[in-house]
């Protein structure tokens, strides 16, 4: 009997466990879903709101001589900038397979991704995200991705959207 309480109290606290987890993934899903709704938008503020103001950002691709090439940014105002002077609905960054790991204030989002430009494929690759969990929710300080134009196993949904 006391073997099937101690059990029944486990399980129960490991569902507890398993649930608030839930909740944090979803919260940080959030947060990485917002950044491509205001890179759609055009819409520099609601970009800026899920950086932290100390964020690094790099590019890992391929130069004209096919030598590899890492790019870095320490700032977000370009890309900001940038985001703000398209007309809405120019940039379309399509993701698929999302994995989040969290350990505390501390997460990682890992994820395929199509970009698209005036509805026109442009390149694809892999989006890495690290984001830290602030009293104003989580935020992302790192941002990593690789660009490439060929060997994109792109879904076929979302090659249908942008026909």
């Amino acid at each position: 009997m006391q073997k099937s309480l101690y059990l029944i109290i486990l399980l129960l606290l490991g569902s507890t466990s398993l649930k608030a987890q839930s909740a944090e993934e979803a919260a940080v899903t959030e947060v990485i879903n917002r950044l491509f709704t205001a890179m759609t938008k055009s819409d520099s503020a609601l970009l800026r709101s899920v950086f932290s103001k100390d964020v690094t950002m790099a590019t890992a691709t391929l130069n004209r001589e096919g030598s590899p090439v890492l790019r870095r940014e320490s700032s977000i105002r370009d890309f900001a900038r940038t985001v703000a002077s398209q007309k809405p609905g120019a940039f379309a960054e399509e993701i698929w397979g999302l994995k989040i790991q969290i350990d505390g204030n501390f997460a990682q989002g890992w994820c395929d991704y199509a970009f698209y430009f005036d509805n026109k494929f442009s390149h694809c690759g892999v989006d890495a995200f690290h984001l830290f969990k602030t009293k104003d929710g989580w935020k992302i300080f790192h941002l990593a991705d690789t660009r490439r134009k060929e060997g994109c196993n792109v879904p076929e949904e979302i090659q249908k959207k942008h026909q």
